[in-house]
This record gives C-alpha cells, sequence and structure tokens, in this order.
C-alpha cells in the first residue's frame, strides 16, 4: 500500500472515542437547537471528532458533516445515546468501503433513513422511562429531605438524575457501537420490552402517589338533615379517601389530552374553578 493510500486510511473508533462523542452531544444538546435542523447541529458536534479521525479526505469529511447535519430531534439519553453509536459504527464501516475502494454499501439514504426510523420510537421510550418515571422516583425520595429544610431535597434529585442520564447515555451509545446496525434488534427484545411496560406502570403508580400525597383539596361544606350535622368531607373519606384531590389532578389530565398541553391556561383554568367553589363554600 502506497504513503498516500496509508494516508486516507480511517483511524480505529475506540470505546474511548464513543463516550467522547456521546458526552459532547450530552451537553450540547439544547444550545444550537434551530427550528429548522432541530438538534442535529448537536449531534454534529457529538459526531466531529470522530468522523474526523474517519475521514482523511477533505471533501468527504465535508459530506459526513452535511449527512449528520440534516433534520434530527430525539431524546437525550436513549435516542441519543443509541443513535450516536449507532452512527458512529455504520460511519466506520463507510470510510472504511471508501477508502479500500469498495462499493458503499453505507449511503447517505440508509444513515438517514436509519436515524429518522429510530429518533421518534426512542424518543418516546426515553421520554416515558426518563422524564416520565425515573426523575420522580428520585423527587418522590427527596420530598420528606425537603419538608424538613434539608439541602438534600433539592440536590439529591438533580443530581442523581443527572448522573443517570449520562451513565445510561454512555452505555447505550458504547452498545450500540459495538452491535452496528444490529443494535435495533435491542430494542424489539421481549425482555426490554417487559422491561419498558413494567417501568412505565411504576411511573404511574409514582403519579399517582405523588398526587394522593401532595394535592390537597378538602371541602369545608357542612350541612343539616333532619337536627343531624353532616361534614361533606368526612362522608368523602368513608367512602372514596382522596376522591377530591383525584377528581382535579383527572381534571387536568382531561384538560391537558383534549386541549394540548398548555400549561399556564391549565393553571389559570384550574385556579379560576377553585377560587369560585371556596367563594360558594363548597371548597
Amino acid at each position: 500500500m502506497s504513503e498516500v493510500a496509508k494516508n486516507k486510511q480511517p483511524e480505529e473508533i475506540t470505546a474511548r472515542d464513543v463516550t467522547k462523542s456521546y458526552l459532547r452531544w450530552h451537553f450540547a444538546n439544547e444550545i444550537p437547537h434551530t427550528f429548522e435542523r432541530y438538534l442535529a447541529p448537536s449531534l454534529l458536534y457529538g459526531m466531529m471528532p470522530i468522523l474526523r479521525k474517519l475521514y482523511k479526505d477533505d471533501d468527504e469529511l465535508r459530506k459526513a458533516y452535511q449527512r449528520q447535519l440534516l433534520f434530527f430531534n430525539t431524546q437525550m439519553t436513549w435516542g441519543g445515546g443509541v443513535i450516536t453509536g449507532l452512527m458512529a459504527s455504520m460511519e466506520a464501516k463507510r470510510a472504511e468501503e471508501i477508502a479500500n475502494g469498495k462499493p458503499v454499501t453505507m449511503t447517505d439514504d440508509l444513515l438517514y433513513n436509519t436515524k429518522a426510523g429510530l429518533m421518534g420510537a426512542l424518543a418516546g421510550i426515553g421520554d416515558a422511562i426518563d422524564s416520565g418515571t425515573i426523575q420522580y422516583i428520585f423527587i418522590a425520595i427527596a420530598i420528606p429531605w425537603a419538608q424538613g429544610g434539608s439541602a438534600m431535597g433539592a440536590l439529591f434529585p438533580f443530581v442523581c438524575f443527572a448522573l443517570y442520564q449520562a451513565l445510561i447515555g454512555v452505555f447505550f451509545a458504547r452498545q450500540s457501537f459495538k452491535m452496528g446496525r444490529d443494535a435495533t434488534s435491542l430494542m424489539s427484545d421481549n425482555t426490554v420490552k417487559v422491561a419498558i411496560e413494567v417501568l412505565s406502570i411504576l411511573g404511574l403508580f409514582m403519579m399517582g402517589i405523588l398526587a394522593g400525597n401532595y394535592v390537597q383539596v378538602e371541602s369545608t361544606l357542612k350541612f343539616t338533615m333532619s337536627g343531624r350535622e353532616f361534614v361533606l368531607q368526612e362522608l368523602l373519606d368513608k367512602i372514596v379517601p382522596g376522591l377530591l384531590p383525584l377528581a382535579v389532578v383527572m381534571g387536568v389530565y382531561w384538560y391537558y389530552n383534549k386541549y394540548g398541553l398548555n400549561v399556564t391556561k391549565a393553571l389559570l383554568w384550574l385556579t379560576g374553578i377553585l377560587a369560585v367553589l371556596a367563594g360558594i363554600g363548597i371548597l
């Protein structure tokens, strides 16, 4: 092999390179967010050290940058971790084919379609598990400390969730790089599906626990029948304890489901309704 050909050969991509690539994506995740490309600039920033090691030809490197700068949007750890490792593996294969003069099987369309096919599905999984389950577990653990005035109540969920996301993202990036294109099979494995379903159910339980303990709504309504005084709240507690907090939570859920996730409007409506009910003596 000539000296020129040797200089065109891609360098080996190591686990350390993949870790560095993911962490660059992780910490730059929302910084260069654009409406045209969404999170693609962050992905490119994460991939740049790997692409520089793979493509020694300036034209090919430029094409790789453009390829990774197409529209991209996913959840940071599950989507970003898997796709970062997968793109590193596929780009390494493409660079090897180009350097050795072989037909390119890792085409532009294949790389982008792989990203596009995974980013939505993985975002849904990641949001349900990370944002919908794991962070609330940390918060639920820390709430008693916060109520007791301990700074750990604020620091514990923040630090633990940040560490969890960094570690789980690195794990996914490394595993998907090792598995290459077969990484997609990881998400279709029955064991993983069962684990995801269990975690989703756990998340619902945690939301119910938090709502039941920290949404305080009680009725002050009293009335007299046949000379006997009845307190509405005592009657409700005997029938279904926590019925009013549940009604409030389900009412907010219904609003979001029907009118979209507009938190400000939901809070204004909820405040108005509760104020009226309190004003007429029901709450």
